[in-house]
């Protein structure tokens, strides 16, 4: 019987619950304060604005490095008793749900207009990529191949951004608007780009806008190659004890490689450098380490079914808000706060509500076992 990751579970929710409740309501409640001491903390609930790292840039890469961890509990079997037909259909059905979601939550594919549907430009779009690539490894390679491609698409990305140079583009620069990265999304993606349009017949991209996808995809695979690396660490048979030694010393090894790195080839989130994947990475080995050593290890359960609700729904709790409109319907419901405390508290009293509304319809779910998978 395949036994349940309890503390990815609850992992999953906490980046959930951060990025869905914490992070809106926090940034709301300190531009209605307008504080200095608050003021000093947003940086806190909000991605760097190029180089560096915040607590709030790992929310994605936990995303892709826990999807990751899912890959030897789901696929293992499948590959034990050499069903590949149902494994490729398993991954082929996933890898589209994921990405028409995607398209869907940022890509535009229910606007009426098709001249704002955007192509690749979500976090599930990176996200099933990384699962894809990892997941097909899994099946078909060992152990020893699947480090050997993360150590190449690491290097291979690095020495592209540092060597290759086109139309005054990349050979080292790591500027927003003039590296690689930037220049391969833009000749690739095109029109399709996010906030990209066509006008007088000439694609113009959407000012200030400097994440990138399709090279970034080479470090989004190792993201996902590290989250599979902790699942087979967390389903073998080794004592529970080593699993944590495994987790904690791949976490530090991989900060410590991560941040000396970054001296040449800096830590840049937004296009996703191969310094910032192994420092992220390191940090969800030690995010995972410190769950499964409480959950799974010492058997703490008191309190986590807040995270639990978030964390065994994920892709209903992401896809809430643009399925069901709660913050329009509370809006239009106390349509009369602004006139008692004005617009600024307001705002936040129905940020508060609509994370609250959100979070009983999932605990609604959670209560009666209705989960999404994909």
């Amino acid at each position: 019987m395949k036994r349940r990751l309890e503390s990815l579970d609850v992992l999953r929710g906490a980046d959930l619950f951060f990025l869905m409740a914490v992070g809106p309501v926090v940034r709301r409640f300190i531009k209605t304060v307008d504080c200095e001491w608050l003021n000093k903390c947003y940086w806190l609930f909000d991605h760097a604005e190029w180089q560096g790292f915040t607590p709030w840039d790992i929310i994605m890469p936990l995303f892709v490095f826990m999807t990751g961890i899912t890959i030897p509990f789901a696929l293992s079997r499948m590959r034990e008793e050499r069903n590949y037909g149902s494994a490729l259909w398993r991954i082929v059905r996933r890898v589209a749900v994921l990405w028409v979601f995607g398209m869907i939550c940022q890509g535009g594919l229910f606007d009426k207009s098709p001249e704002t549907v955007y192509l690749y430009s979500n976090t599930l779009q990176a996200i099933a990529v990384a699962y894809a690539v990892s997941a097909l490894l899994f099946l078909f390679t060992k152990l020893r191949t699947q480090i050997v491609v993360a150590v190449v698409l690491l290097l291979g990305y690095w020495a592209a951004m540092e060597f290759v140079s086109v139309d005054g583009f990349g050979g080292g620069d790591y500027s927003p608007e003039k590296n690689l990265a930037e220049w391969v999304d833009c000749q690739v993606l095109g029109r399709f780009r996010d906030g990209a349009k066509v006008v007088d017949g000439v694609v113009v991209f959407r000012a200030n806008y400097h994440y990138t996808w399709v090279l970034s995809s080479l470090t989004f695979v190792v993201t996902g190659l590290l989250g599979m690396f902790a699942g087979v660490i967390a389903k073998s048979k080794m004592a529970e004890q080593r699993k944590l030694w495994w987790f904690a010393g791949s976490g530090v090894a991989m900060v410590a490689l991560g941040l000396v790195w970054s001296i040449w080839h800096p830590i840049i989130k937004t296009i996703w450098t191969s310094s910032m994947t192994l420092f992220s990475g390191g940090v969800c080995f030690l995010l995972l380490w410190l769950c499964y050593y409480l959950i799974d290890y010492k058997g703490y359960r008191r309190g986590l079914t807040l995270f639990k609700v978030y964390g065994m729904n994920s892709i209903a709790a992401y896809m809430m808000p643009k399925f069901v409109k709660v913050r329009a319907v509370l809006a239009a419901l106390l349509a009369f706060l602004p006139f008692i405390m004005g617009d600024a508290w307001a705002g936040l009293v129905i940020s508060v509500a609509t994370v609250v509304v959100q979070y009983y319809l999932l605990y609604y779910m959670y209560k009666r076992e209705i989960f999404l998978k994909v």
